[in-house]
């Protein structure tokens, strides 16, 4: 099969697509998952230099998202609920390939309203959006939201999410373009630009000089949000795309009276995993109801072939949305004539 795969440490514009590679050996209690489309995320790239921190053994086959339907002629594990041919989305190690083997624990069906594309960037940034912001943050309606990087993955998940739960979102970004990705997809009330000086006094200024109460950062630059956070007010710490871990100014979170809140979303999975399951149906009801509109992929779709190229848009920020990898092609089902 076809899969893109890391033998040794390299950035992923050095690796080649293998065209020949074996179809994976299910394990005890695992499915077999053909891919349809299969989601970006920056720390692949992390990943593949062994500069992420989870480390595979070489050799490994990259990727962590997906989206597509569940394999037939292979064994179902019992107690699986999944059949072969459901429509499913999920994460594991190696989705960057026409088959991945996973656990059937990190699997969901896919509603039919959604696209393999979009299923494809589901199981990672949709789940770390909301928990973020509602359970780290603990967002209530009315509430005024900062997102950083507004047009990418996370990004624009948050501020998707905010906007179906109420809240009044000011989008930031770094160009006109991802500004008004965020604004014309994901519905944000407001945008700034993040690149010109002094846009921190933009922001007060929309919100009439009090300040956001809720900043939501997936690039490292939670010191400069700390300008416009309001009084109380909560910062999320959700990566740092940016490659700068910060030190924040301790000073101002206690002068502000305010909250750093992170959010691991892979920790549950060992800490919490009872809890995954419930944020999952709570952002798929969301989904399924129209409150939250469905999730935005980059404008382009690549294939498989092109990954190393996707790769490096998302690594160069060229790309808005969840990037997308289109694996294999849904073939639609035609009913015979009587």
């Amino acid at each position: 099969m076809k899969a893109f795969v890391v033998h040794e440490l390299t950035h992923p514009s050095k690796i080649q697509l293998a065209t020949d590679w074996p179809v994976p050996k299910l394990q005890e209690n695992q499915i077999m998952i053909d891919v349809y489309s299969s989601g970006l995320n920056f720390f692949d790239i992390l990943q593949a230099q062994g500069r992420y921190q989870t480390k595979p053994p070489l050799p490994f086959v990259l990727g962590s998202e997906f989206a597509g339907k569940v394999s037939e002629g292979f064994p179902i594990p019992a107690g699986c609920t999944l059949k072969p041919g459901d429509r499913v989305f999920g994460s594991g190690l190696g989705s960057y390939a026409e088959k991945i083997a996973v656990n059937p624990a990190t699997v969901l069906p896919l509603p039919d309203s959604l696209s393999f594309d979009q299923g494809a960037g589901l199981f990672v940034t949709w789940p770390t959006s909301y928990e973020g912001l509602v359970g780290r943050a603990k967002l209530q309606a009315g509430e005024w939201v900062l997102v950083t990087a507004a047009a990418g993955g996370v990004g624009l998940a948050a501020v998707q999410i905010a906007k179906g739960l109420g809240a009044k979102v000011i989008a930031a970004a770094g160009s006109q373009e991802k500004l008004d990705v965020a604004k014309n997809y994901g519905g944000a009330d407001y945008t700034v630009n993040y690149t010109k000086p002094g846009w921190q006094k933009e922001v007060l200024d929309i919100t009439n000089g009090k300040g956001v109460d809720v900043i939501y950062d997936p690039v490292g630059m939670i010191t400069d949000c700390l300008k416009c956070i309001a009084w109380k007010g909560r910062a999320l710490v959700v990566g740092f795309a940016a490659g700068t871990v910060e030190k924040v100014p301790m000073n101002l979170v206690l002068l502000k009276n305010i909250s750093l809140v992170g959010i691991f979303w892979g920790g549950y999975a060992v800490r919490e995993p009872g809890h995954m399951s419930s944020v999952y149906k709570v952002f798929l009801d969301l989904l399924v109801s129209g409150r939250v509109s469905p999730p935005v992929c980059y404008k382009k779709v690549y294939p498989l072939e092109k990954i190393a190229d996707a790769l490096g848009a998302l690594e160069n920020r060229q790309t808005w949305g969840k990037v997308i990898v289109r694996v294999k092609e849904e073939v639609p089902v035609t009913k015979a004539k009587l």
